[in-house]
Parts: structure tokens; sequence; C-alpha cells
């Protein structure tokens, strides 16, 4: 009989659970509003209760929002830290799920998880370094090298990368803590405080979207010029916007200039800023293999 996982995608807006093996194989999923840490992570632990002729997860993965303590050695591993979140700040995810369901609990950022699920099945499986980027009700960025999510001092937060002013764009940016950075400019809750209404209700033509994929492009480059992958995924609501990718796209290739001399900056670049190849579950999917892995590590086994 397969290993079965229990995935947890933690998002600011809504979570989704996952049992399965893998991708091929989903025995239940279920998604509910994030509310309270009380009343959601109550319902987490009662999908993975669910009588199911004794089917039980073997352990479980959690791909958070943030800011997440991702420090073994840490007082604060497996908690939220510093979110703006109402009431999430300072949360212990990882100990109440291990308290209250009893098997090891993988954990790491949203976006380092949807990075590890495309790295693993979806669009990134033949890059060394994959990027993850999200572009929704935040942005966010993580990355996997040689199979391995990033870590360092905490995470990556490529979503507050500060951002060049752009046609005298005086927006002050709605992130709390920075203002004017790719997040606090280019997020839908940005879109939406610069138009008056949600982006899914601006029209293709309306040139808030051309603004929207130069910043995006200016944090692609960035991020390209530092770590240097060999392929930017990006996802998220704000993302799947038609036509927002191709526009994205051309100004990367614009802004580098010849710099970075490959294909993939060039005539090729379709194939290196690209849409998640498992749709809307890279996340809880990855969220699957972090579970794997830390099976494996309580195990003594290598990954």
């Amino acid at each position: 009989m397969e290993t079965l996982y229990g995935g947890i995608e933690g998002g600011g807006t809504k979570f989704v659970c996952l049992l399965g093996p893998g991708p091929d194989h989903i025995v239940d999923e279920e998604r509910f509003p994030t509310t309270t840490p009380d009343e959601t992570l109550g319902r987490v632990v009662a999908f993975f209760r669910r009588p199911r002729d004794g089917v039980r997860p073997a352990a479980l993965g959690v791909s958070s929002f943030g800011p997440i303590d991702v420090n073994r050695a840490s007082p604060t591993y497996g908690f939220i830290t510093t979110t703006p979140k109402p009431h999430w700040a300072y949360t212990n995810v990882v100990g109440l799920l291990q308290r209250e369901l009893g098997v090891p609990v993988g954990w790491d950022t949203d976006v380092n998880g949807a990075a590890l699920g495309e790295w693993r099945w979806g669009a990134g499986r033949d890059a060394d370094l994959l990027v993850y980027i999200t572009v929704g009700t935040g942005i966010g960025g993580g990355a996997v090298i040689g199979g391995e999510p990033l870590h360092g001092l905490l995470h990556p937060e490529m979503g507050h990368l500060p951002m060049p002013v752009l046609d005298n764009d005086t927006f002050p940016g709605v992130c709390p803590y920075h203002g004017r950075c790719l997040e606090g400019l280019a997020c839908g809750p940005a879109l939406q405080a610069r138009a008056g209404r949600p982006a899914q209700q601006l029209a293709p033509d309306d040139p808030i979207w051309d603004l929207e994929a130069r910043y995006l492009a200016y944090g692609m480059q960035a991020i390209t010029q530092v770590l240097s992958p060999q392929r930017i995924v990006v996802g998220g609501g704000v993302a799947s916007y038609p036509g927002l990718l191709a526009a994205v796209r051309r100004h990367l290739v614009r802004i580098n200039n010849g710099y970075i001399a490959s294909p993939k900056l060039a005539d090729e670049v379709d194939s290196y800023v690209v849409a998640p190849g498992l749709g809307e579950r890279s996340g809880v999917l990855g969220a699957l293999e972090l579970a794997r892995r830390e099976l494996a590590r309580s195990r003594g086994e290598p990954p």
C-alpha cells in the first residue's frame, strides 16, 4: 500500500488540506477560509482525523504564509512570526499539529512549498535552480536549489524588493512595512487601491496592466541577477490575468538589455518565465513532498 501524506497550504485567504501519496492519487481534499488560528487549525485537525477506514497520513507537510521561523534550532521553529495578519503573529503551527495528530510535520513557506512542488512534479522538473513567484493578495517568492528549498538568515522574501519609480508613479504602496516594495506596488490590493476596483474588473487595455508588468519584470530581473535561476514559475490570481505574463516577458528582455547573454533572456524567454505546471495545487502538492521528506528525516533516512 502506498504511504499517504497530508499536505496543508496555509494562505492568508484560504487553507487547503490534501491527503494522498502524490498528484496522481488524491484521497481527499478540502478548502476553507483562513479565519482565526483556533478555528482554522481546528478545521485542519478535523480534516486529518476524519474516519477513512483507518487511513491516516504518516506525516504532514505545511506550506505556510509568513514570515515563518524555519530554523530548527530556534525556540520559535514552526511558528508564523511577524505577519501583519490579525491574530496570527507568533502562532505555533507545527507544535499544535504534532500535539494533536502525533505525526512528523514538515514546514516551509507557501512559496518554497510551491517551488518544491513545481520542481518535483510541475514546470520545473528539469531545473536545478528554480524560482517560484506568486502574485495575488501578496507577492512572495521561493527557490529550490539542487532539490532543496532555499533558507538562510530566514527565508527568501522576494516580494519585498525595493522598486524604482516608474512614470513618476506617486502611489505610496500598500505594504505596511516598506510601502513601495514590489508587493506594495504590484499585489492585488495595490491594483485595487490604484484603480478603485478589483483587478479582475479592469479592462485588458487599462494602462495599469503595463505598469504592473513593468514592476513585475524589474522584480524578476533583480531575482535573475542574484540567483540566476534556470526557470521562473509565476502563479497567483493576478498573474493569471490574460496577457500579463507575456507583457512581463517582453519587459524583462528589455530591462536585461543583453547583459545576461542567454537565449532564456531573449528569444527563449517564453520557456524562462512560465505558468505553474500544477495550476493552483503547486503549494499543497509541495506540502506533500515536505511531509515525505520529514518522515524520512524522522526515520534517519536520506530524503
